[in-house]
C-alpha cells in the first residue's frame, strides 16, 4: 500500500515537528508532503525524505515570514497531489487535515490541536487587533471555520495528542478521537547537577503567557532563563528584569543542559500536551505549571511538580514558586514518569491505530461526502468524476 505523510509546514523544529519526525520514522518508505519546507530551518532532519510542497514554496517562506500567507494555506494544502495513495497520515495543528485524497483511500489525522486562532483563541486573537483590521480578520476566521468543518468530515479517523485536544475535536468538528500522547526523545535527557535558575522553554507567542513568568520572577528576584523565540521577543525583553535572561532559540544540547540543571521548568500556558514538561521530567526536574491542559496528564502534584490556578496573575505563580521546594522532588520519580512517552511506544500504537482503521469495513464512500473546501470548481469536478468512475 502506498502511504503519504502530511504536515502543516516544515520550517523549523518545534514540538509538532519532532512528533512528525517520529511519524516519518514509523513509515520510512512513505512520501512526505507539506505546504512549505525550509531545509535549513528544520536542521536537515527531513532532507532525506525530499518533502513535496505546494505552490507557496515559490516564495520560500521561513519561520519568520510564513504568517502573512496564512489565508492561502487551505488552498495550498488542498493543492497537494495525493492521487494514487492508499493511506494518508496527516499531522495537523491547522490545515493538514484538509488534504484531498482519492475515494477509497484511508486518511488518519494526528491532531495536535484544531487551529487555535479560529477556534479556542478566536476572541483573544480578534481582541489583540486594531479596529481597522479586526473586521477583515473576523471574516477570515469565520471562513476558516467553515473550511475546517468541511475538512473534518473528510477524515476517516482522528487521533488526539491529549484529552483536551480530543474534547476540542469533538466540540468543534463533531468527531471522536482516540488519545495518543506525543513521543519524547528520552535519550536526549538525563539528570545532573542542579543550579539556581528556573527555566521557561516555549515559543514566544502571546498565548504562551511568558509575560506572567517574567513578572513573577521580577517580583521574586529569582533567576529565570527563557529559551525560545517568536513575535513577543522584543516586548518580553523590555519587560525582563535583571534576574531574567532571554536566550533566543538554542540547540538540543544546550536545551538539555539547561533542563537538567534547572530547579524546575515553568509552564504558564494551557498546553494541549506540553512536550517540554515531559522533557523536564526526563531530565529529573519537576514542573511548575498552570493547572490546565495537558500537564494534568503528565505531572503529578506533590510528586513531580506543582500547579497554580490563576493564569493571569503573576502573584499566583510567584506564591507557588516561593512555597515549592524542588530539592524535595526525587529525580528518579520524574524520570520514571517520563518513560511512558517513549518514541517506540508512540510509533507502535500509531501504526496499530492506522492498521485498525484500514482494516475496518467502512463500505462504499458516501457520494455526498464533501470533496473540496476552497479549491476552484474545476478541481472539485475532477475529483467528483474520479469518485463516480471508482
Amino acid at each position: 500500500m502506498r502511504v503519504a505523510l502530511v504536515h502543516d509546514f516544515l520550517l523549523d523544529v518545534r514540538g509538532a515537528e519532532r512528533v512528525f519526525a517520529a511519524i516519518c520514522d514509523a513509515w520510512p518508505d512513505a512520501d512526505v508532503f507539506t505546504a512549505v519546507y525550509d531545509e535549513r530551518g528544520t536542521e536537515g532532519r527531513f532532507a532525506a525524505r525530499s518533502p513535496r510542497t505546494s505552490f507557496l514554496q515559490r516564495v520560500r517562506p521561513t519561520s519568520r515570514t510564513f504568517r502573512p500567507l496564512l489565508p492561502l494555506y487551505p488552498h495550498a494544502i488542498e493543492s497537494l497531489d495525493l492521487r494514487g495513495y492508499d493511506v494518508i497520515v496527516s499531522s495537523s495543528s491547522a490545515w493538514a487535515h484538509g488534504v484531498l485524497v482519492d475515494p477509497g483511500a484511508v486518511h488518519v489525522c494526528y491532531c495536535h490541536n484544531p487551529f487555535r486562532y479560529a477556534w479556542s483563541e478566536r476572541e483573544a486573537t480578534l481582541a489583540a487587533r486594531g479596529p481597522l483590521t479586526r473586521p477583515a480578520l473576523r471574516v477570515l476566521l469565520s471562513r476558516w471555520r467553515q473550511w475546517d468543518s468541511v475538512a473534518a468530515r473528510r477524515v476517516d479517523a482522528y487521533i488526539a495528542n491529549s484529552a483536551i485536544t480530543a474534547a476540542r475535536v469533538r466540540r468543534y468538528f463533531g468527531r471522536e478521537a482516540q488519545v495518543l500522547h506525543p513521543p519524547v526523545e528520552l535519550g536526549r535527557f538525563a539528570p545532573g547537577p542542579v543550579g539556581a535558575h528556573y527555566l521557561v522553554l516555549a515559543e514566544l507567542m502571546s498565548h504562551k503567557r511568558i509575560d506572567v513568568a517574567i513578572r513573577a520572577f521580577n517580583a521574586l528576584g529569582a533567576p529565570l532563563v527563557v529559551v525560545g523565540d517568536g513575535p513577543e521577543w522584543r516586548s518580553l525583553r523590555r519587560l525582563a528584569g535583571p534576574t531574567v535572561r532571554l536566550t533566543g532559540r538554542l540547540g538540543d544540547e544546550d536545551v538539555a543542559d539547561l533542563l537538567r540543571s534547572a530547579r524546575a521548568l515553568v509552564v504558564t500556558a494551557e498546553e494541549e500536551f506540553g512536550i517540554a514538561a515531559v522533557e523536564s521530567l526526563a531530565s529529573g526536574r519537576p514542573v511548575i505549571a498552570l493547572r490546565r491542559g495537558g500537564v494534568l496528564e503528565t505531572v503529578r502534584e506533590g510528586v513531580t511538580g506543582a500547579f497554580y490556578d490563576d493564569g493571569d496573575d503573576p502573584r499566583a505563580l510567584a506564591e507557588v514558586v516561593a512555597r515549592f521546594e524542588p530539592a524535595l522532588v526525587d529525580p528518579a520519580e520524574c524520570v520514571a514518569s517520563a518513560r511512558r512517552f517513549s518514541v517506540a511506544r508512540f510509533q507502535e500504537r500509531l501504526r496499530a491505530i492506522v492498521a485498525e482503521t484500514v482494516a475496518e469495513d467502512r463500505g462504499p464512500r458516501d457520494p455526498e461526502r464533501p470533496i473540496g473546501g476552497l479549491l476552484p470548481r474545476r478541481v472539485a469536478r475532477r475529483d467528483a468524476h474520479l469518485m463516480r468512475i471508482r
